[in-house]
């Protein structure tokens, strides 16, 4: 009996091995504008399940699928999407299923590179949550098995989707604020949550949780329910405030200018308020030198003493560009028509021969014609959002072939880029990057 039941079970698993090749050989397969995609989620936290309900939004898309490593979020996937929702902790059943076209993976950074290269290699397109990298090994697999399997990869950072951010490059294009010179940026937190204490529920246990598969590649840890639900707090699953919001604002700052990303960065924070045991800090400072010629300043504040805040100021020679929300502000101050003089320190009569000589060059103009148009403010309409947006262009790669928005070579440089901050507050020192090669100096 014994040995009847290890060979029924060797020729399933070799069945299961089969149909993967298969799909990997076939590749993902061509949808028409009819057809219903199938999609699965892995990994339903605050992240996936939010990601989800914006992705079934897009009409001719159904979640089929749901794998995460707690039980309690198995059972409410099939409270919000179904009971026929298929649940698992292991996401390889997920990508052995033929009725899955695309998964959403939105799982902690460390297994982003391994659940999008298995996802890819199984015949699946992937919306893969950013940052596209946990460390900047995985880079470059990522790309490559992109390419290899012909898999539509799209990374998460909805503003390069965002009609806002389409418009500001459009006016940045035109000469609205004229040569670009600086970029702030910032992400401001005052909350609790904000600074990612996600609530621990009650029933947390490693017989719900299941704390090795979560662990995955990371280092060995005696369970802990903070780490599992809370685990952005730790360098060993998260990337700190650079890979969960630097990532954003670089993703914006790179389609926004068509830069691929800086050359040079310096970084400084700490964890100046939440020592509650996490070692990723609540403060981050850093500078970047682009190779266009302009420089980008960011910050993360967990402890702002304020209600949250995000926003981009570009500053050019002519003017000034702001995103708010979604909107987006351009303000120019005409130049001076003169240069202005100083002679209050000369004696009355140089202080009259050089105003004389003065006003030979500049003589008095009076101002003609209509008022210059200084402010100009562009807003987006009422209850847009660009998460469905940056959805309905993953879709919409998935059917046409094309490649999407925000594919991995993009991923790639905007979190190699904010993942220079991490490297440089650590090291206290400044670090480089080549932005068209993708490597570290």
């Amino acid at each position: 009996m014994d040995r009847r039941l290890f060979l029924r079970s060797s020729a399933m698993a070799a069945a299961g091995a089969v149909t993967l090749r298969s799909l990997h050989a076939q590749g993902p397969r061509v949808k028409s504008p009819n057809d219903t995609i199938q999609l699965a989620l892995i990994g339903a936290g605050i992240q996936g399940q939010g990601d989800a309900r914006w992705a079934v939004q897009v009409p001719g898309v159904k979640l089929v699928a749901v794998a995460d490593c707690y039980d309690g979020r198995l059972a409410h996937s099939k409270e919000l999407w179904g009971s026929d929702v298929f649940t698992t902790r292991d996401y390889k059943e997920i990508l052995a299923r033929p009725d899955v076209d695309a998964v959403l993976i939105a799982t902690p950074d460390h297994w982003h590179k391994q659940a999008a290269v298995d996802a890819m290699k199984a015949g699946k397109d992937v919306y893969l949550e950013k940052p596209m990298i946990h460390v900047y090994e995985d880079g470059p697999e990522i790309v490559r098995t992109a390419k290899e399997t012909g898999c539509i990869l799209q990374v998460g950072s909805q503003r390069v989707s965002s009609v806002v951010y389409a418009k500001a490059k459009e006016l940045l294009a035109a000469g609205a604020i004229g040569k670009l010179n600086t970029i702030n940026a910032r992400w401001d937190r005052n909350s609790s949550i904000g600074a990612w204490n996600y609530t621990v529920p009650v029933d947390a246990s490693p017989q719900t949780c299941d704390w090795p598969r979560f662990l995955g590649s990371a280092p060995k840890h005696e369970w802990s329910p903070e780490r599992f639900f809370q685990w952005r707090k730790w360098k060993d699953y998260g990337s700190g405030v650079a890979g969960d919001l630097f990532v954003h604002l670089f993703s914006g700052t790179h389609f926004i200018t068509g830069s691929n990303g800086p050359t040079r960065a310096m970084a400084t924070g700490a964890i100046r308020y939440w020592n509650d045991g996490r070692d990723a800090n609540d403060v981050l400072l850093a500078l970047f030198d682009y190779p266009e010629g302009f420089n980008l300043s960011l910050r993360v504040n967990f402890v702002n003493g304020g209600e949250e805040s995000e926003g981009f100021l570009f500053t050019g020679d002519e003017g000034t560009m702001e995103i708010a929300g979604n909107t987006v502000t351009v303000t120019r101050v005409p130049h001076e028509k003169e240069p202005g003089f100083t002679v209050s320190t000369f004696s009355e009569a140089m202080q009259k021969e050089t105003f004389a000589e003065y006003r030979k060059k500049y003589p008095v103009t009076h101002p003609e014609g209509a008022p210059p148009q200084t402010i100009q403010k562009f807003s987006a309409e009422k209850g847009y959002a660009d998460n469905y947006d940056h959805f309905r262009n993953f879709f919409n790669s998935v059917r046409t072939r094309k490649q999407p928005v925000e594919d991995a070579t993009f991923g790639f440089r905007a979190a190699g880029a904010a993942l220079l901050a991490n490297r440089s507050a650590e090291k206290g020192s400044i670090v480089h990057w080549d932005p068209a090669k993708m490597t570290l100096g």
